[in-house]
C-alpha cells in the first residue's frame, strides 16, 4: 500500500465529499480471528473512529456518519450488548475532552428510548457539551434503523396532517426529508462497508438514494486513514450522473468552470 503522505496528497481537495457514512463491519471476525471474545473487537474499532475522525478533520470534511448500533443489535446475546454499552460510555467520558479540543460537535440518531439510562445520560450530556462547536459534525447512529426512522417519520406527517398543519397535497421529498433523524444534515455522498460484506443493513436508506458505494475488505478494527484516503481517492474518480448524461454533466461542468 502507498504511503499515507502519498494517498492524501493524492487527493482534490475541491472535489470532497461533504458527507461521508460508513458501516463499521468486522468487529467479532477481527477478534475471532485473534482467539478473543467479540466485545474486544468492538474495543479496538474505537481506535479506528478516532482516526477516521482526525483524517475528516484534517481534511475539512463537514459530516461524517458511523453506523455504531442498530436496532436488530438488540437481538445479539446479552453479554455482547452489555459490553457494547459499557464501552459506549467509558469512550464517550473519556473523549468528550477531545472532542471539545477539536471542536468537533456530537449529534447522535436513532431510538434513544432503548438505550439503558445510564447510556442516555452520558449520550445526553456529550451533546451539550458540545453543542456550541462549529467543526466536523459527528453523527453517531445508535439503536438505529432506516426502517424505523422512516416509519417514525411517517406517523409524525399523518399526526400533523390530522392536525390540520398540513395538507396531503403540501408533501413532497424536501418536506418528508425534515421528519427525517437527518433533517439538519446534508445527505451523505459517499458511503462506506467494511469487512467485505456487499449490502445496506437498514441504513440510511432514504438519503442515500445518490451516494457513492464504497466496499472493502478491511475489518474495521484495521481501519485507519489510509483506508479512508483511498475510499475517497476512489470517490473521486467516479463520475457522478444523478440521473443525468455524461454529455449533460460535461456541459455543466464547462459551464461553471
Amino acid at each position: 500500500m502507498p504511503g499515507t503522505s502519498t494517498l492524501k496528497d493524492r487527493i482534490d481537495p475541491r472535489k470532497l465529499p461533504r458527507h461521508i457514512a460508513i458501516i463499521m463491519d468486522g468487529n467479532g471476525r477481527w477478534a475471532k480471528e485473534r482467539g478473543q471474545d467479540r466485545i474486544y473487537g468492538h474495543h479496538e474499532g474505537v481506535q479506528s473512529v478516532k482516526s477516521v475522525v482526525e483524517a475528516c478533520g484534517e481534511l475539512g470534511i463537514p459530516y461524517l456518519t458511523i453506523y455504531a448500533f442498530s436496532t436488530e443489535n438488540w437481538e445479539r446475546p446479552s453479554d455482547e450488548v452489555n459490553g457494547i454499552m459499557e464501552l459506549l460510555v467509558r469512550t464517550l467520558h473519556k473523549e468528550i475532552d477531545s472532542l471539545r479540543e477539536h471542536n468537533i460537535r456530537l449529534h447522535v440518531i436513532g431510538d434513544l428510548d432503548m438505550l439503558p439510562p445510564v447510556c442516555r445520560q452520558e449520550v445526553q450530556e456529550a451533546i451539550q457539551l458540545t453543542a456550541s462547536h462549529d467543526g466536523l459534525h459527528l453523527i453517531v447512529a445508535l439503536s438505529y434503523s432506516s426502517r424505523w426512522e422512516i416509519v417514525q417519520a411517517v406517523k409524525q406527517v399523518a399526526a400533523d396532517v390530522r392536525a390540520g398543519k398540513l395538507r396531503p397535497e403540501d408533501i413532497d421529498q424536501q418536506l418528508f426529508a425534515q421528519y427525517l433523524c437527518t433533517a439538519a444534515f446534508p445527505d451523505p455522498e459517499l458511503v462506506i462497508r467494511t469487512s467485505g460484506e456487499y449490502r445496506i443493513s437498514n441504513f440510511l436508506l432514504y438519503q442515500i438514494a445518490y451516494a457513492e458505494l464504497y466496499f472493502t475488505p478491511t475489518l474495521w478494527p484495521d481501519f485507519r486513514k489510509e483506508n479512508l484516503y483511498e475510499a475517497i481517492l476512489d470517490f473521486q474518480s467516479r463520475e457522478r450522473r444523478f440521473g443525468k448524461t455524461s454529455e449533460q454533466i460535461q456541459e455543466n461542468e464547462e459551464m461553471f468552470s
